[in-house]
């Protein structure tokens, strides 16, 4: 196919209101089937990014893992992403989004073999890391294509899809693991997690390898190296900490790293504004002049801040506190999904009649939502299901959808196509820090909800408990004794950064069948008490999502009023 490229705008270009529209006669007849191609990589970066979660009791078993290297499974594959992806978005600019999407599609499935594989945890440590970069260079060229294969008539629909896609993989990716690995946490099962991304892999690349048109930006010689440092120290000191201080415990470097953070950023800015636009730099600072796309990535932050954070605290809850199997707490999570693939298709058609207010409404849906699922865990408390859940989540996922598309028309309507794949590399990072913030903050607040209200809900189970020791013939004496070693332990395990694994002297959840009456009683009383720690945590923390997505709505007051183009101008801009 014909290699297109963009004309030149000069560097006040960002000052305009729109790139011009293809003419039919440029437009691609197969453009959207190159589209369900880029489509289904997409849909593979997202999901790989959850999926991991399910399989980590089988991983660890398997491998023989430790905490550090379980960790960085699912670290390692986010911190390469988000470093990355600035660059990858330039790269695509510089040496053709088609190409950059080809070698990103070919290193993720080389490295998911990899990872499918490994032979130890060193070994899928770093093959996660592999995959995660290739995913940075893979990912930004999905919206760049779109940007410069379709006309803006078109994008809110193609914008549609991607929101059904990104809300679909989000949500699906326990769902998927726990189908993968059902019962299996000692076996090999896991692998088949990165081994089906083979074939769907290389069916997507061939098929893009023949529809994808190329394209790049014009004048584009080289990279901008002194950029491209500075950028990646300043994204790796703030998102390395916020990944592993949790696990870490917060020692003091994780601060000292995210306090240098914002000075190699700012060191970056000054860099790039010292370069002439003819230097290409690796951010095209005039993009923040456009105000749909300044405003629009500081609420695509807030936006995604709540979504990880959401499903972190959820699945831990319902898996660690409530005994969920992986699978069927992917299942719970269906009626969300489904919502907001529906809703995402939805929105192309109400987007252009509410603009903004659009956004606004979603926000809204997601707030109502969330409120929902607060007051079915008030109301179910520990013997919660996921039946429930449905009209909660229902009322989320048709939020969520019928923010992600329009969202992401907004931001980038308006920037040039010669910073397509700039523009994509920048959302996506600032979407990437947003999540990683929004789990950081969620999660120190989360676990420490758990600590301080461990002893509130072993006291709540400790009357039942005093009485089935009383009916094992247990004496007086030596119950009071066991019952405040309980206690004792039990706030321990609770206080933890993994809450599942009971800490020394507590009996464990496993045990609740022991034919000792007294074993299990203990064993019954601790899964009691960790899933109403758990329940009532959940409660208080869901709120910090309520001021997530009911801050994302306020934000968008500050969009910009889309308003039509006069037919003379768009005429002009054709011709």
């Amino acid at each position: 196919m014909t290699e297109t490229t963009e004309a030149a705008s000069p560097s006040g270009a960002a000052a305009q209101p729109a790139p011009a529209a293809p003419q039919a006669s440029d437009l691609d007849p197969r453009r959207w089937l190159a589209l369900a191609s880029v489509m289904t990589a997409l849909f593979m970066v997202l999901l790989d990014v959850s999926i991991v979660n399910v399989a980590v009791p089988a991983i660890r078993s398997n491998l023989s893992a430790n905490n550090a290297d379980i960790q960085f499974v699912i670290a390692g594959y986010g911190l390469a992403y988000a470093v990355l992806l600035i660059t990858g978005g330039r790269l695509g600019d510089i040496f053709g989004r088609k190409k950059l999407f080809i070698i990103g599609m070919s290193g993720f499935v080389a490295a998911s073999a990899l990872c499918g594989l490994a032979q130890s945890a060193i070994m899928l440590d770093l093959s996660r890391v592999l995959q995660g970069a290739m995913a940075a260079m893979m990912y930004p060229q999905v919206l760049s294509v779109i940007q410069v294969s379709f006309p803006p008539q078109e994008r809110a629909r193609v914008f549609g899809f991607v929101g059904a896609v990104i809300g679909i993989a989000t949500i699906t990716g326990p769902l998927a693991g726990g189908l993968i690995i059902r019962d299996d946490i000692t076996g090999g099962s896991w692998r088949w997690i990165f081994l089906v991304n083979l074939p769907i892999g290389i069916g997507a690349l061939i098929a893009a390898t023949r529809l994808v048109t190329e394209s790049r930006a014009p004048n584009a010689t080289r990279l901008d190296v002194g950029g491209v440092l500075l950028a990646t120290a300043g994204i790796l000191l703030l998102v390395y900490p916020l990944v592993e201080g949790q696990v870490a415990g917060w020692p003091a470097w994780t601060f000292i790293a995210m306090g240098i953070s914002p000075v190699m950023l700012l060191l970056f800015v000054l860099y790039e504004r010292s370069l002439p636009s003819s230097r290409f730099p690796l951010v095209q600072l005039s993009l923040f002049r456009i105000r749909s796309f300044s405003v629009g990535v500081a609420i695509s932050a807030v936006f995604i801040a709540g979504i990880p954070a959401f499903f972190f605290t959820f699945s831990l809850m319902v898996q660690v506190g409530l005994g969920f199997s992986a699978l069927n707490a992917g299942l719970t999570t269906i009626p969300w999904s489904l919502a907001s693939a529906v809703a995402s298709v939805m929105s192309t058609r109400l987007a252009p009649r509410l603009g903004k207010w659009t956004i606004a409404i979603g926000s809204g849906l997601l707030v109502i939502g969330i409120l929902g699922v607060i007051l079915t865990l008030n109301l179910a408390g520990t013997s919660l299901t996921g039946w429930e859940l449905i009209p909660s989540f229902l009322i989320s996922g048709f939020g969520l959808g019928t923010v992600i598309a329009p969202l992401l028309n907004i931001i980038l309507a308006g920037v040039p196509p010669r910073d397509a794949g700039s523009a994509s590399g920048v959302l996506t990072t600032f979407q990437q820090l947003g999540g990683a913030i929004g789990v950081a903050v969620v999660g120190v607040v989360f676990f420490g909800l758990l600590s301080s209200r461990a002893s509130d809900a072993v006291t709540t189970v400790t009357p039942q408990l005093q009485s089935q020791l009383a009916a094992a013939h247990l004496p007086p004496s030596q119950a009071d004794l066991a019952v405040s070693k309980f206690t004792t332990c039990f706030t321990k395990q609770a206080s933890s950064s993994d809450p599942s694994a009971p800490a020394p002297g507590c009996p464990s959840a496993s045990t609740s069948t022991s034919s000792n009456p007294v074993s299990a009683a203990f064993a019954s009383a601790a899964q009691r008490a960790l899933g109403l720690d758990f329940v009532t945590s959940v409660e208080r923390i869901l709120f910090f999502n309520v001021g997530f997505w009911a801050l994302t709505g306020v934000l968008s007051m500050l969009l910009p009023r889309a308003r039509p183009r006069p037919v003379v101008a768009a005429a002009q801009a054709a011709a």
